[in-house]
């Protein structure tokens, strides 16, 4: 596993395109071909990310990481400006490691609803899992039947955090103009009544 912490710039381009505008942040290449890009805020949830199968290409303060998908092609180029440090350590196989037990259940709904997303709403289609923004990523994006965009954001319990979140991410994804009609909806096993209260307010 390589860990470069370096200021750049983050550009992610595909069926969409997104940006992350210089900071210093944190670049995970894994093995597999994963490249994740972390900052110090927003969760543990990557603000960027490519899963393999990956081609990378590096050069002088650059590098670009490719994946077909489809009949059209992803790619996130990151144009780094200064390397603060540049690790490489080996992890081992992953056989090797114990399983990990957690709480799925939020990972379960993201891949089903993913499979399924009208039922989030009649006539919604995915555009793409984890939707970056510089905050973190939004779960699903989504179009509905008449076209408009749609974040979706999945939790186990839909508390007031969640609405406060899901609001958050709907203010970074309005300030690209092409984006500035998305709505936002909380999919969740239960909604708190407090919670529900407030989204209908929002």
């Amino acid at each position: 596993m390589r860990l470069i912490v370096a200021r750049c710039e983050v550009r992610y381009s595909g069926r969409l395109d997104a940006l992350l505008p210089e900071s210093l942040r944190l670049i995970v290449v894994k093995a597999d071909g994963s490249v994740l890009v972390h900052a110090d805020a927003g969760g543990y949830k990557p603000l960027n990310w490519m899963t393999p199968p990956t081609v990378i290409e590096e050069g002088p303060g650059r590098m670009v990481v490719r994946k077909r998908a489809g009949a059209s092609e992803d790619r996130l180029e990151i144009e780094i400006y200064e390397v603060l440090s540049d690790v490489t350590h080996d992890m081992g196989s992953p056989d090797d490691d114990a399983a990990l037990a957690k709480d799925g259940v939020e990972a379960h709904l993201q891949e089903l609803l993913a499979e399924r997303p009208e039922w989030c709403g009649e006539g919604f289609r995915l555009v793409r899992r984890e939707w970056p923004t510089d905050i973190g990523p939004v779960d699903l994006m989504c179009r509905d039947a008449e076209e408009q965009w749609v974040a979706v954001e999945i939790k186990r319990v839909g508390g007031i955090e969640a609405v406060e979140q899901l609001a958050r991410y709907l203010e970074r994804i309005r300030l690209d103009p092409a984006l500035r009609s998305c709505r936002g909806v909380l999919a969740a096993q239960t909604v708190k009544p407090q919670a529900r209260v407030l989204a209908q307010a929002r």
